[in-house]
C-alpha cells in the first residue's frame, strides 16, 4: 500500500476568455504546489464557461491544437505535478464537442483521458434548463488512470448521478474517484454533498471533486464547494463559495480499511425484475 500523499482540488470562476481562465487556474495550481500538493485536480470547463451551442463549438479546439491542454502540459512539467485537467471542450471531426478530461504526469504526458458519458439534459424550472446532448458527444467507456499511489477513476459532473459507473470503476480497481464539476447552484444546494459522500461510501474510495463557483455568462450559476471526501464518507475539505484551492493528506490505507469493514463491492448477487 502506498504512503500518504497530498491532494489539492482547485475552485475557479471561469468566464468565456480562455487565456484569462488558464492564467487564473495556473496561478492556483502553483499555489497548491507551493503548499505541498503532489496531485492537483482542476474543475469541469476550467478553460471556458461559455453558453449556447454556437459559442461553445466556435471556441472548442481539436485536441492536438488545444491551447489549454498545451498550457496545462507545460504547467505539469514546470511544477513536476500529477495534474488532472478537469475537462476541456474538444472539437471532434463531426462538428460535435467532447467534454474531455486529461490526466497528466509530471513530464506533462497524457497518461489517460476520459469523455463525459452522461449528458446533462434537464429542466430545473423557473426558466433554468440545459441540453448538453445538443452540443456534446457522449463518451462510451470508463477510464482508470494509474498514479503512483493507486488508480484514479475518471468521471465528470453529471456522471455523479449514475452510481453504477462508480461501482464499476471501484470493482475494476479504482482507489480514488475524480468528479470535476460545474454543478448548478440549484442542484448543488440540494444534492452535491450527499451524492459525493454516497459515492465514497458505496465504493470505499476517496472522492476528489474540484468545482466551478459563482456567476458565469448566460446567467449560469455554479455551486462551488470543491470537496475531498474520505472512503468512510467524511468531508475532509470543503472549498466554500469562492475561488481558491483545498488541500488534504490522503492515506490510501483508508481505502483498504473501509473495504475490509464493509466489503460491499464483493457482495453483488444476481436478481430478476
Amino acid at each position: 500500500m502506498s504512503l500518504p500523499f497530498k491532494v489539492a482540488c482547485i475552485q475557479v470562476n471561469a468566464g468565456n476568455d480562455m487565456d484569462a481562465n488558464i492564467q487564473a487556474a495556473a496561478a492556483l495550481v502553483c499555489d497548491a504546489r507551493a503548499a505541498g500538493a503532489e496531485l492537483v485536480l482542476l474543475p469541469e470547463n476550467v478553460a471556458m464557461m461559455e453558453w449556447g451551442r454556437q459559442n461553445i463549438t466556435a471556441k472548442a479546439m481539436p485536441e492536438a491544437d488545444h491551447r489549454a491542454l498545451a498550457a496545462f502540459r507545460e504547467l505539469a512539467r514546470e511544477t513536476r505535478l500529477w495534474l488532472h485537467c478537469g475537462s476541456l471542450a474538444i472539437l471532434l471531426e463531426d462538428g460535435r464537442v467532447a467534454n474531455r478530461s486529461f490526466m497528466l504526469d509530471p513530464r506533462g504526458d497524457v497518461v489517460a483521458k476520459y469523455d463525459k458519458i452522461h449528458m446533462f439534459d434537464v429542466d430545473l424550472g423557473n426558466g433554468e434548463s440545459y441540453k448538453e446532448s445538443a452540443t456534446f458527444a457522449p463518451g462510451g467507456a470508463g477510464v482508470l488512470a494509474g498514479l503512483p499511489w493507486g488508480r484514479l477513476g475518471m468521471t465528470i459532473c453529471y456522471d455523479l448521478r449514475f452510481p453504477q459507473l462508480y461501482r464499476s470503476l471501484a470493482q475494476a480497481g479504482a482507489d480514488f474517484l475524480a468528479v470535476p464539476a460545474a454543478f448548478t447552484r440549484t442542484t448543488g444546494r440540494a444534492h452535491w454533498h450527499v451524492l459525493l459522500r454516497a459515492r465514497a461510501i458505496e465504493t470505499g474510495c476517496y472522492v476528489f471533486a474540484p468545482a466551478q463557483c459563482g456567476d458565469h455568462v448566460g446567467g449560469r450559476q455554479t455551486f462551488g464547494h470543491a470537496l475531498i471526501v474520505s472512503p468512510w464518507g467524511v468531508v475532509v475539505a470543503d472549498g466554500g463559495e469562492q475561488p481558491g484551492f483545498i488541500l488534504s493528506t490522503v492515506d490510501p490505507a483508508q481505502v483498504e480499511e473501509a473495504r475490509q469493514k464493509i466489503p460491499a463491492l464483493t457482495h453483488d448477487r444476481p436478481y430478476t425484475m
